[in-house]
């Protein structure tokens, strides 16, 4: 069974109903970036951000996988399929997929302030006061701009080990997720759905310009026929 590596990014999501920021009603509207996605902005006002991301929870829960994520889903009864996304949302494992690693963390889960292996579920407000069993208050567990990315690694060695490379909802314009393309080798099949796609064009690469329903619909058809 041939290894699927999926790249996806907000437009995946956005077909949902999940606001990306990247677009002028997107995620960060109303709120400079610093005051509620950096480590400095946690320290200044805590109560803030606490705020901003009990909103997108609370928006999540109001949203539902699309045909994108359950095409996804569906294409693991055919390859074995890992999916590395840049989103904070669990729609992905909603729809069904068994493989996903977030990059950037996880919007259903929070973790301590000193600790940032001690992760737990939590699915309702975040308040001050809130505090892990370590004694520290809780955060969002979200990589924040500034921060490190701790699922780097993993993610560059399931992209060097794939067999088929799909990209999805992602310009690939932001590092260091954009540089995980730099891990397959040269033969390595890309397939890229995106309606307004930035990437350059290289001989491996086939280019869906498509949101991300309309695109999985044809990719998933193309996959099977081509490669089982």
């Amino acid at each position: 069974m041939k290894k699927l590596v999926v790249l996806t990014g907000a437009g995946v999501s956005a077909e949902s109903g999940v606001k990306t920021f990247r677009d002028d009603n997107g995620l960060w509207e109303g709120h400079d970036v610093i005051e509620v996605a950096t480590p400095e902005g946690f320290a200044s006002n805590p109560q803030l951000v606490l705020d901003f991301y009990n909103q997108r929870r609370r928006q999540l829960k109001n949203v539902k996988p699309n045909l994108a994520h359950q095409l996804l889903a569906d294409l693991e009864k055919h390859f074995k399929v890992e999916i590395v996304t840049q989103n904070v949302d669990d729609l992905h494992e909603r729809a069904g997929s068994s493989n996903v690693t977030h990059l950037h963390g996880e919007l259903m889960k929070v973790r301590s302030i000193a600790n940032e292996n001690l992760v737990i579920d939590w699915d309702k407000e975040l308040n001050l006061g809130d505090l892990a069993p370590d004694g520290n208050q809780l955060r969002p567990f979200v990589v924040w701009f500034g921060e490190a990315v701790p699922m780097m690694e993993k993610a560059m060695q399931i992209v060097s080990q794939a067999d088929i490379l799909l990209i999805i909802g992602t310009s690939m314009q932001v590092y260091p997720a954009a540089g995980l393309i730099d891990f397959i080798s040269q033969e390595t099949p890309i397939y890229f759905i995106d309606p307004n796609p930035s990437i350059s064009k290289q001989n491996n690469l086939t280019i869906l310009e498509k949101n991300a329903s309309t695109g999985m619909q044809e990719l998933q058809k193309h996959l099977i026929n081509t490669y089982l």
